[in-house]
């Protein structure tokens, strides 16, 4: 073999195809694009783009409010927490707050904090730490015997100014 003759394997080496080298190549004038304008350069796409027409995200209302600071609890039931204790994954004897939850495999995640819900049945005297519960919950915790600590701190009472 000499070094005159190496060359690749057929079929190793496809060539770019050059466009834009007249009618005779078959991708001459507008390069195999077929059109003029916006959609003819390269790089650029008009997205949502109806021929000068108003946009139809455009020409829908606008509704609602998106608050960016509000928390976003995780969520657990009576049903949720009776069926942990049941399956022997959650001890009814020692403190639940939102690791232990997560360990119990109740929860996926903490987020924000853990919110009780009073969905369900809560027959089992508990000792629950959570951010928040619901007033039912509150009342379904105390009248199983159990304690129930919140870690949310209290929204401070706005006064008004009377005038005498």
């Amino acid at each position: 073999m000499k070094l005159n003759e190496i060359s690749n394997n057929p079929g190793a080496h496809k060539r770019k195809t050059r466009v834009g080298r007249g009618s005779s190549s078959g991708l001459g004038k507008t390069s195999g694009r077929g059109v003029k304008g916006a959609k003819a350069r390269t790089g650029t796409k008009v997205y949502g783009f109806e021929g000068g027409q108003m946009p139809l995200h455009m020409r829908m209302p606008k509704r609602g409010f998106n608050n960016i600071f509000a928390k976003d609890f995780a969520e657990v039931n009576f049903w949720r927490l009776e069926q942990a204790i049941a399956a022997g994954k959650l001890d009814a004897k020692k403190p639940i707050d939102g690791p232990a939850l997560v360990a119990a495999g109740v929860l996926r995640r903490v987020k924000d904090g853990v919110r009780l819900l009073g969905k369900g049945e809560l027959t089992t005297k508990l000792d629950i730490t959570v951010h928040s519960a619901s007033a039912s919950a509150k009342a379904a915790v105390e009248k199983s015997g159990g304690t129930l600590t919140l870690t949310a701190k209290p929204k401070p009472v706005k006064e008004v100014a009377v005038e005498a």
